[in-house]
């Protein structure tokens, strides 16, 4: 049996663009479920029901789908593919382009272990089709249940099926990770020699983002301290559209010296409803020296193109490749995590 390709190619193209401009996760995996679909087909099977009109008939295959796999079948670009790639060429500014040619990989992407919508597979794919050489995978951590998080168990389990992956999918690697939890008491939310096993591990608050000051900087500057911790992710918490949600207070002037003085990078984060932290906050952490990461926090991989978000920020903030620890390659990134080798 011989699928149509150029359906299913469509199909996920589709999905992933719709992934990049952050549409609603039911119109994405409408388009996947369809590839999937057409994907157990036969070729010629699927011409026939396109010229029948019965497309349809087949299951999780709608009108907009059924439109686009017969498009697709008769070698035209389908009309919705068309929109959406010509609506999604925005003008690139120079610098930001640069500093995305720089780049090595992503130090923050999540899966379907926890709150992503894509196997770990299909994620590093997707990060080696876009020319990065590793992405780290940091799926979160146990306190965050609303997200699934990983006990232990789950985490050594799931650094069994990386080792799989990176078998597979070399010279491309995934690099070992977490997006651990910081705890009210400014602890790690895992066990502290399973982090050490990891090659990166990214830290963030997510839960009291409400906390004055004088509660908030503690917290964050106790994980700052623990020597397992590698870049601090979002460190405001602040969500930018629909109902938003604040900034998170705290000291920034300590926060940020601490990271220097630790060697723990801060994320410029990507997402668009994040973009965290505001540029006022990043120029001071540039300006104290810290080193950053400019990662996509992606749980689809359409979001992992979210990067050049971050870097359009990051040199509009006066950052400079050599600033940047996922210019490294990976094992420069993972000496780099280790404190002893870390950048003065």
């Amino acid at each position: 049996m011989v699928a149509d390709r150029s359906a299913v190619r469509s199909l996920e193209r589709i999905a992933y663009l719709l992934e990049r401009a952050h549409e609603p996760m039911y119109r994405v995996r409408a388009f996947r479920n369809a590839a999937d679909v057409v994907r157990t087909l036969d070729a010629e099977q699927v011409a026939q029901l396109a010229r029948t009109s019965a497309l349809t008939k087949l299951p999780g295959i709608g009108p907009v789908t059924a439109k686009v796999i017969a498009q697709a079948v008769s070698g035209e670009t389908p009309a919705y593919l068309q929109r959406l790639e010509e609506s999604q060429s925005d003008p690139i500014d120079p610098a930001a382009d640069a500093m995305r040619a720089a780049l090595r990989g992503d130090c923050h992407v999540h899966s379907d272990w926890s709150d992503g919508g894509s196997p770990v597979d299909v994620m590093a794919r997707a990060a080696q089709e876009l020319g990065h050489e590793y992405m780290v995978l940091t799926d979160h951590s146990r306190n965050l249940t609303v997200a699934h998080g990983l006990s232990a168990e789950r985490l050594r389990e799931q650094l069994e099926l990386v080792a799989r992956v990176n078998n597979e999918m070399a010279p491309f690697r995934i690099l070992t990770g977490i997006e651990v939890d910081i705890t009210e008491d400014g602890e790690l939310d895992q066990e502290p020699d399973l982090l050490a096993q990891l090659d990166v591990v990214v830290a963030s608050v997510h839960s009291k983002l409400r906390s004055p000051s004088d509660v908030m900087t503690p917290r964050m500057l106790g994980a700052i301290a623990d020597p397992n911790m590698d870049i601090l992710g979002h460190c405001t918490g602040r969500i930018v559209v629909g109902r938003g949600r604040p900034e998170s207070t705290f000291d920034a002037e300590r926060v940020f010296t601490a990271c220097r003085e630790h060697h723990v990078a801060v994320e410029v984060n990507s997402r668009p409803e994040r973009l965290d932290p505001p540029k006022r906050l990043l120029r001071l952490a540039l300006e104290l020296g810290c080193d950053i990461s400019i990662d996509t926090d992606a749980h689809a991989p359409g979001q992992l193109e979210w990067q050049m978000h971050g870097c359009e920020r990051a040199v509009a903030c006066g950052a400079t490749p050599d600033r940047v620890v996922n210019t490294l390659n990976a094992v420069d990134l993972i000496a780099w995590c280790r404190r002893e080798s870390r950048r003065s």
